[in-house]
Formats: C-alpha cells, sequence, structure tokens
C-alpha cells in the first residue's frame, strides 16, 4: 500500500505550489515531441530526486553537502538553458566550444539540428531533479520517515521513486496540454519565437526563485492548494489510523490473528541472548514495539515492566522490540544507555531496519503483540490505554497455557516524570516536528534547508505556532544551533511539554534555560528542568520541560540555548 501512497503523492504535486518553480523546465520541453523531449527530461528529473533524496533520508550531512554542490551546478546549466531559448545567436556562441571540442555535449543547444536530442532532455531533467524541492506533506513525510529509518535499501529508493513517479505522471498530463496550446498559438499567431523567447524568460525566473529560496520558503506555507488535506485523506483510505483494539469479552475465545514470526534480522540483543520462536514456545510473549524517545511509549513503559515483573516467573516473556524513529536511535550505545536509565530489565532487540516490524505488520509507536503458549498471535493492542484489558489478556493466556497459579487483581504503576500518564483532557497540542521534512505551524520566516540561515520569531503566536530565534541550520529531521545565544518559542496548551533534544557533535553538553510566559517556570518545571528553569542536554533523548501546576491554559514556551551546537528533533505534549 504505501507504493500507492508514495505515487499519489507525487500526483499531487501538480496542484501544489511547490511545483511551480520547475514548471518553466518543464514546458521548455512541450514544443519538442513527447518521447524524445517531456519523457527522458521527466525520467532524468524523477531518477535524479530519487537517488538525492534517498541519500539525504539515509547518509547524514555529507549528502546533503554534496548536493548542495549540485545544485549549483544544476543553477548554472539552467541559467545557460534560458539564454539559449532567449536569443539564437547567444546560443551558437555559448555551445561552440562545445561543438569544437568535437563532442555532443550541445544539450543546452536550440540549433536545430540538436533541438530534438534525447540527451538534452535528460540532462535538464537531472538538473531539475537536483533543484526540485516538494512541500512535505504527510504522504512524503511518511516516504521520508521510512527512508530514515529503515536506511540504505532498494525499498528506500522504489518508494521515493514512486513519488518522483507520481510527480512525473502529473507533470506529464500538463506537459501535453502545454503543448497542444503552444502549438495552436504558433498556427494562430506565428508567435513561434516569442514563445521560445517567453520560456526562456520562465526559465530563468524559475532559476531565481530556487536560487533565492522561495521556493522552500514562501511557497512551501503557501495555500494556493492545500494538499495535505487531499493527502491525508489518501492516507486515511489506504491506511486508516491507529483504532482502539477489538479486545472480547475476558473468557471468550480471541481467535487467531496469525502465526508468531520471531523476530528476524534485528540485533543486537540487551538483557539476552537472541530469541527465537521456537524456543519460546510454550511461554506466552508479549512483544512490545518501542523507541526510546516516543513520549507514547515512555508512558506505557511503567505497565510493561510492572507486567514482566508481576508474571516473569509465571510463564510471561516481554520482548521490546525497538524500532527507532531518529537516526541516533540506532546507534546501539545510546540504546542501551536508554534501556539502564529507564529501568527495563526483559530481553530488548534492535530493529534498525524494521524487519521484525514488517513481519508483524506493524504501523505504530507503542504496539503489543499478545501470543499464546502454542506460537499465535492472539491480540495486538496499538498506542497508550486499555492497560487493564492488556492485563487481562495475559491472564487468560497465562491460564489457557496451563498454569495454575496466575496472580489476579490488576497493576497500578506509581509512574512519574514523563512516563506519568497524560492529561488528555486539556492537551490541545499536537506532536510537532523542528525539522523541515514534517514542520508545521511553523512562524519564524522562510526556511533555508540545510545551510545556516537567522531566523526571528514573530512577537505575538497564536496557540501551536512556534518559531526559531538566532543561527540555526534547519536540517529534515532536526534542527542544529550554529551560534548561541539561540531560542524556541512554543504557544502551547497541554499540562506537559517535551523536547527531543541532544548535545553537539562532539558530546559537549547544552546549557539552557526555560521561561512560561517570561517567567522561570516555579512548580511547573519538568523533570529535566529545575524552578528556576535551568537545566543541561548532555544526551540525546526526550527531555520533560513543563508540568504544569493548576489549572491548564494557553501559555507562550521558551527555552534559550546558553551554547551553540544543541539539536532539536521534536515537541510532544500530555
Amino acid at each position: 500500500m504505501l507504493w500507492i501512497l508514495a505515487y499519489l503523492g507525487g500526483v499531487l504535486t501538480i496542484v501544489s505550489p511547490c511545483i511551480l518553480p520547475v514548471l518553466p523546465f518543464v514546458f521548455a520541453r512541450a514544443e519538442r515531441p513527447f518521447v524524445r523531449g517531456g519523457l527522458p527530461m521527466l525520467a532524468g528529473m524523477a531518477l535524479t530526486f530519487a537517488a538525492v533524496a534517498t541519500l539525504a533520508a539515509v547518509s547524514g550531512g555529507w549528502a546533503v553537502r554534496a548536493n548542495q554542490y549540485g545544485r549549483v551546478v544544476a543553477l548554472v546549466l539552467l541559467t545557460l538553458f534560458a539564454l539559449t531559448l532567449l536569443s539564437e545567436s547567444l546560443a551558437t556562441r555559448i555551445m561552440r566550444p562545445f561543438v569544437a571540442l568535437g563532442g555532443r555535449l550541445t544539450a543546452l543547444s536550440t540549433s536545430p539540428e540538436h533541438r530534438d536530442g534525447i540527451w538534452s532532455s535528460v540532462l535538464l531533467g537531472v538538473a531539475t531533479g537536483l533543484l526540485w524541492a516538494p512541500c512535505a506533506g504527510p504522504i512524503l513525510a511518511l516516504v521520508l520517515t521510512g527512508a530514515a529509518i529503515g536506511g540504505a535499501n532498494a525499498s528506500t529508493s522504489l518508494l521515493l521513486l514512486a513519488y518522483a513517479a507520481g510527480a512525473a505522471t502529473s507533470l506529464a498530463l500538463a506537459l501535453a496540454v502545454g503543448g497542444r496550446v503552444f502549438a495552436t498559438m504558433k498556427r494562430s499567431l506565428g508567435a513561434s519565437e516569442w514563445i521560445r523567447r517567453g520560456l526562456g524568460g520562465a526559465v530563468l525566473v524559475g532559476v531565481v526563485a530556487i536560487a533565492s529560496g522561495f521556493d522552500t520558503g514562501v511557497l512551501a506555507r503557501a495555500s494556493l492548494a492545500n494538499t495535505s488535506r487531499l493527502e491525508q485523506a489518501a492516507i486515511d483510505k489506504i491506511r486508516p489510523g491507529p483504532a482502539p483494539a477489538s479486545y472480547r469479552v475476558l473468557g471468550s475465545d480471541l481467535g487467531v490473528e496469525g502465526a508468531f514470526p520471531g523476530f528476524p534480522g534485528g540485533g543486537p540483543w540487551f538483557n539476552s541472548p537472541p530469541l527465537t520462536a521456537v524456543e519460546l514456545r510454550g511461554k506466552v510473549v508479549l512483544v512490545d514495539f518501542w523507541t526510546y524517545s516516543c513520549i507514547n511509549c515512555l508512558r506505557s513503559l511503567p505497565y510493561v515492566r510492572a507486567w514482566d515483573a508481576k508474571y516473569r516467573d509465571h510463564g510471561l516473556v516481554v520482548v521490546g522490540v525497538h524500532a527507532p524513529e531518529f537516526a541516533f536511535e540506532r546507534d546501539s550505545a545510546n540504546v542501551r544507555r536508554a534501556i539502564a536509565d529507564l529501568h527495563v530489565d526483559y530481553p530488548v532487540v534492535l530493529d534498525n531496519q524494521l524487519s521484525i516490524w514488517r513481519a508483524f505488520n506493524n504501523q505504530f509507536w507503542p504496539a503489543h503483540f499478545f501470543i499464546d503458549a502454542q506460537g499465535r498471535i492472539r491480540a495486538h493492542h496499538f498506542g497508550e490505554g486499555q492497560y487493564d484489558e492488556s492485563e487481562r489478556i495475559i491472564q487468560q493466556l497465562l491460564a489457557e497455557s496451563g498454569r495454575s497459579d496466575v496472580p489476579t487483581g490488576l497493576v497500578d504503576p506509581n509512574a512519574s516524570g514523563a512516563e506519568a500518564r497524560a492529561d488528555l483532557g486539556e492537551m490541545q497540542s499536537p506532536e510537532t516536528y523542528v525539522g523541515y521534512a514534517r514542520a508545521e505551524h511553523f512562524v519564524g520566516g522562510n526556511v533555508t534547508r540545510d545551510a545556516p540561515a537567522t531566523y526571528s520569531t514573530p512577537n505575538a503566536l497564536s496557540k501551536n505556532e512556534w518559531g526559531l530565534d538566532g543561527r540555526w541550520t534547519v536540517h529534515a529531521e532536526l534542527a542544529t544551533l550554529d551560534a548561541a545565544p539561540g531560542r524556541i518559542t512554543f504557544r502551547f496548551h497541554a499540562r506537559d511539554l517535551h523536547l527531543v533534544l541532544g548535545p553537539s557533535a562532539d558530546g559537549k553538553p547544552i546549557r539552557f534555560r526555560v521561561t512560561i510566559d517570561g517567567a522561570a517556570p516555579g512548580d511547573s518545571h519538568g523533570a529535566d528542568v529545575d524552578a528556576s528553569g535551568n537545566g543541561t542536554v548532555t544526551a540525546q533523548r526526550l527531555y520533560q520541560l513543563v508540568r504544569q501546576s493548576g489549572t491548564i491554559g494557553d501559555h507562550t514556551f521558551v527555552i534559550e540555548f546558553l551554547d551553540p551546537g544543541v539539536a532539536a528533533y521534536s515537541f510532544t505534549f500530555g
């Protein structure tokens, strides 16, 4: 289903304002035969975008920096291309050195003998693929997140290629219509020369828009065509969001949802040697999919720990499958430290390639799968909540396995800090990502992707709006502070506010200070902040910064970093 979603997301880019800067490059081939002009151009664009996006999603900063040079080359090529459209004589002078070298590097030439060349269209498509920055709607965010989590593999590249193919399909339709319009104009007005010059001017405008960052700033937030709603509807149709698990009345047949697939491709293991489905036959198994910076996972963790402690000696085996969301959660040393800090004593397996995730056909964090002593999945639950029902299923499966000493009653863990239950009645702020791939409600100016820029937050924010102050580099997954001081401001409505943070690249701790409505938090400070609002980022993890006391309302949160190098990933609330 993800292939369909990715393709549909690409198709919808035609009604997105972010496609506007590359339309001139596409229409510049409207007069050529589609097979020799439009098709090679769109194929080059799709393949280049898929390759660059794959590298950017899984390879870190070096790929981003390399692509910056590619963008410069592409801008130069497209500028030359625009000039050849504006003037035949200029085209001849520009291409004379290439011709003199004896090569067929006349990709930018508009002379009649080269006008229909396939390779000229391919080169134009490659340049367009290096420059195209589509709006990061829900579908592209889903694809990029999967790429970042799953790492470099064929599936990652093919999903991104499906997205690019969808965009190419819609552009091909636009090209077909545009070609007919241009042909009609030429026949009726004899305006061939003016059309060509107009296209040259449009290409130059597109180059300026991309070089100035207009395509990734204003257009990314423009509401000319709200594709997010259309994309979310497509996601909901093909892959519905989480719903409460359909637990049956205790004592009835829970049914069988499938065979226990074991833990294929996972590792390393913590707190245990590797476990297999065969070894676990005869045991009741609870498989908990989690990741250590996920607030929903952290709030369910006290119950999982309590079930392990209560039922371990009565036939239950709890296995945590750590399926990372952010790149730093793939580091086994980080995971090992988090397991110790969170007092997780049961077996945990690292699932960096999401092979176990896919084997269970899982879709969410957290997710619990209940497996009986015969190796069958009998029930599952996505998300937080329904802890009493979950524990009764454990009790029932243990009783079915022949255990007569199954403890009764229900656990009631006394969770604190970030693990405490959320105040759902007051939680009006959504999870919000800082990186541009999934950022929403950002109001701090145009975002410069993957390069340092200075940002300023407006004085007045509406609920759930946020911004940056100072010099930051915003990447797809995170933003890093280039020079201290720097601030993040968020207007929120919730009891708790958390922020996933990491120290500088060299591991140096980062000092910060938190204020709420301009004052120290006092009794409303979180577990990682004192009453004066002071705290330190020492590791890559989730930090609880606010836990309000008293009446909950709309408040302005500010975190000021006193040292450079901090990495900020996402806000969550409770």
